[in-house]
């Protein structure tokens, strides 16, 4: 069920870059930057970020100047481009960390929800190279956090296992002050309260998703402690994640 709906997901991707208004951003981009102009379509720079090594300077180059672009405009095209790009990687994550939640599903969402905080923190002015090994490892990186904080809550301790530790070997510049998260927090929450002001959103909808996508509480655990099923609080915030994509679909500026 799960594989099934990830396929969904990236035919729905592959098609979306595939559109016109995708193709308009790619042209500026070509007239901007040299680098930009062998690729005729988002697929072809799809395909050759996937092959060939990750460290690549050239694949650095192309990434360099879409998050300078989403640094720019916040457009949301953009972080869907990165999320085709990176796709094949969030998989891989999705399969290394199968021993941290044994929902398929909610592993999944959690894992396209830490990367898309990923990609919207980087900014290309302090960073010039390594790209993919900076995502991937603090997508890896707060994914843990986010469960550290479930496993907290049920467990004495949970100890992170070897294989993690060396998923951020070589990350030197990895953020994880206290006080960082908490600005990070506050500004989703005012983000949430913006579409719940707005009626996208149900205060019911909002604190589910403050407790479990701002503070990480398990979608089980929520929906234990606000008296729900679990397969009702899931789809509830599935719902209220689509209003809030298609509204800032439909009004990047917002």
């Amino acid at each position: 069920m799960a594989d099934s709906s990830r396929t969904h997901d990236w035919k729905r991707i592959e098609k979306e870059i595939q559109c016109p208004n995708y193709q308009q951003i790619l042209q500026e981009l070509s007239r901007k930057h040299v680098a930009m102009r062998p690729f005729n379509t988002w697929m072809d720079v799809v395909d050759f970020m996937r092959k060939g090594g990750s460290e690549d300077p050239s694949k650095d180059g192309i990434l360099r100047i879409i998050f300078q672009a989403h640094c720019v405009d916040q457009n949301h095209h953009w972080r869907t481009v990165l999320l085709a790009i990176f796709w094949p990687a969030l998989v891989s994550i999705h399969w290394q960390k199968r021993h941290w939640d044994s929902d398929l599903d909610e592993r999944w969402q959690n894992i396209v929800w830490t990367f898309l905080r990923v990609i919207s923190r980087l900014d290309p002015q302090r960073r010039r190279e390594r790209f993919v090994q900076k995502v991937f490892n603090d997508t890896v990186h707060y994914l843990h956090a986010d469960y550290r904080r479930q496993w907290i809550k049920s467990e004495p301790e949970t100890p992170m296992d070897l294989d993690d530790l060396s998923d951020l070997q070589g990350e030197e510049d990895v953020d994880v002050e206290a006080i960082e998260r908490r600005l990070s927090e506050e500004k989703e929450i005012q983000r949430l309260r913006f579409h719940q002001n707005a009626s996208r959103l149900s205060e019911e909808d909002l604190l589910l998703l403050i407790g479990t996508r701002v503070y990480g509480q398990s979608m089980s655990a929520y929906a234990k402690s606000a008296g729900l099923n679990y397969q009702t609080a899931k789809k509830r915030r599935q719902r209220a994640e689509l209003a809030i994509r298609k509204f800032e679909e439909d009004h990047p500026a917002s």
